[in-house]
């Protein structure tokens, strides 16, 4: 398990993104949110996540960053591919990572969720490690935070489905639920 001191993992590398906002009062995290991410798309164990997550990317290292360069985007937690875990923005905070979304009826899932990035893409197998730290990670928050159950832990594609498809089908959702219960 790990543990959250101050709304921060203290096993997590802490690396703090600027796109963040206050929650509103008295929200507190009642879902996590599961996406994928690899800059550029299908690459794996570079720099550009956390670059881009801290509006430091290099837009001239890749052709595709031309298309993301305007965007401000973060996540509570990055899960690389060797189940290292980062954290950008404290659990107390909203991460930007939902954009125009909504579980079960309730709008804006930024203020009210935890956003778990895995280090992947949705038709690549994700790695051993990472449903390890996965699991740690979510049985940590599950504690941490009450309100998190089993029913409130989504895919982007849940909260989003006209515009997201992530975490992909290659996410094992049944040994991940399996898992945790």
């Amino acid at each position: 398990m790990f543990k959250v001191r101050n709304n921060i993992f203290i096993e997590a590398e802490f690396i703090e993104s600027p796109n963040s906002s206050l929650r509103p009062e008295g929200t507190e995290p009642s879902i996590i949110v599961i996406h994928n991410i690899s800059l550029p798309p299908g690459e794996f164990g570079t720099s550009y996540i956390k670059d881009f997550f801290t509006n430091n990317l290099d837009i001239t290292s890749h052709s595709y960053f031309q298309e993301i360069k305007d965007l401000k985007v973060s996540s509570h937690l990055l899960i690389d591919r060797e189940g290292n875990l980062v954290q950008f923005v404290p659990f107390s905070r909203s991460a930007w990572h939902a954009g125009i979304s909504s579980f079960k009826g309730k709008k804006n899932c930024n203020d009210f969720s935890i956003g778990i990035e895995l280090e992947g893409a949705d038709d690549i197998p994700y790695a051993e490690n990472q449903y390890l730290t996965l699991h740690r990670v979510s049985k940590s928050l599950m504690e941490s935070y009450p309100k998190i159950s089993l029913d409130n832990i989504v895919g982007h594609s849940d909260i989003a489905p006209d515009r997201k498809s992530d975490p992909g089908k290659s996410f094992d959702w049944n040994r991940y639920k399996q898992d945790l219960s």
